[in-house]
């Protein structure tokens, strides 16, 4: 007698223990999305449930009415999302109800059936409500007949419109005629009076002392100093003597000087090759110059412009002050 007690007490207790895991396991919900509406509006309705992969369920049938005031108008597929935790996911569901009965109205619970192995279990949502408001009706009045509609005045809100489109088309039409007339003299419809372009020397320097007083190297950018002033140069040389230097080597270019030995004298090609030669080691295989051949490099672009820029006629009006180069300070 006494081991049949203590069997059933036995099997009691591993029966809530194994409810409260499967408890812990499990996550049920069931939410709207508000809880006062007008009548006849409609309510969404979500049952979700998390749970392990390997745990079988089984939602909830959803009837067509909750109760003689509460009905469903539509019900979604379920969904099933996965979560951060691979081992687990969600399921959800959507419910459209509605209500054409004022007061408030209590939702059940919802039970999920749960099934993991020959264990079979349950796990239920709480218990929801909202509130169903009528429309107020003023009925101390009496019937109304139906009032007439009446004409408003016009208001300068509902003119604009169309004094707008009046001048579009206007503007159409001008532009269509000052087109035709424009296409006649064979002329361009819009044109602008072309700006002289700025000699090649004078963009350069000016790009020079930008950098000269960025400081980079000072600030240990020596790969971004180096590549600067490699362009720098590499664009001078492009606008200057119409030698692709952006798209050749540092090789290329400088072999293309000393075939044209008439471009550039040895002095000029010299500082070149210091400035080009420079800049590559550094940019590519991380060479760490010493500070006087940061200085020196700059100093060579200054007179590397200088004595290849191409001479210009002078004119009656009074010529813009070159640059002047300045020796640069080691810091």
């Amino acid at each position: 007698m006494k081991l049949r007690i203590l069997y059933i007490v036995l099997l009691v207790l591993l029966s809530d223990g194994m409810h409260a895991l499967m408890a812990q396991q499990v996550t049920v919900k069931a939410s709207i999305d508000s809880t006062r509406i007008l009548i006849g509006d409609q309510l969404k309705l979500r049952l979700e449930i998390e749970k392990p992969l390997d745990l079988d369920i089984e939602f909830p049938q959803i009837p067509d009415t909750f109760s003689s005031h509460i009905e469903v108008v539509n019900r979604s597929k379920i969904d099933t999302i996965k979560l951060d935790n691979k081992d687990r996911i969600k399921l959800a569901q959507d419910l459209l109800i509605t209500s054409f009965d004022s007061g408030i109205h209590q939702i059940p619970p919802f039970y999920f059936r749960l099934k993991n192995g020959k264990m079979l279990d349950s796990a239920a949502t709480a218990a929801l409500a909202f509130k169903v408001f009528t429309m107020k009706i003023d009925t101390a009045k009496g019937p109304v007949d139906i009032k007439v509609p009446y004409s408003a005045p016009v208001s300068l809100k509902e003119i604009i419109p169309y004094i707008l489109g009046i001048i579009l088309i206007a503007a159409i039409v001008f532009f269509i005629f000052y087109y035709i007339k424009w296409k006649k003299k064979n002329v361009p419809l819009f044109a602008k009076p072309e700006k002289p372009a700025e000699p090649a020397h004078i963009i350069a320097l000016r790009e020079l002392d930008r950098i000269k007083t960025q400081k980079l190297w000072q600030q240990e950018k020596l790969k971004q100093y180096y590549s600067e002033v490699a362009d720098t140069v590499r664009i001078y040389i492009e606008r200057r003597f119409d030698v692709p230097a952006m798209e050749f080597t540092s090789a290329e270019t400088i072999g293309t000087f000393r075939q044209n030995k008439e471009m550039v004298d040895g002095s000029s090609l010299d500082q070149l090759q210091h400035i080009l030669s420079l800049a590559d080691l550094v940019k590519f295989a991380k060479y760490t110059p010493l500070p006087d051949d940061n200085n020196l490099t700059l100093m060579n672009a200054y007179f590397f412009v200088n004595q290849t820029k191409k001479e210009e006629v002078k004119s009656v009006e009074k010529p813009a002050a070159e640059p002047v180069v300045e020796e640069i300070a080691v810091q």
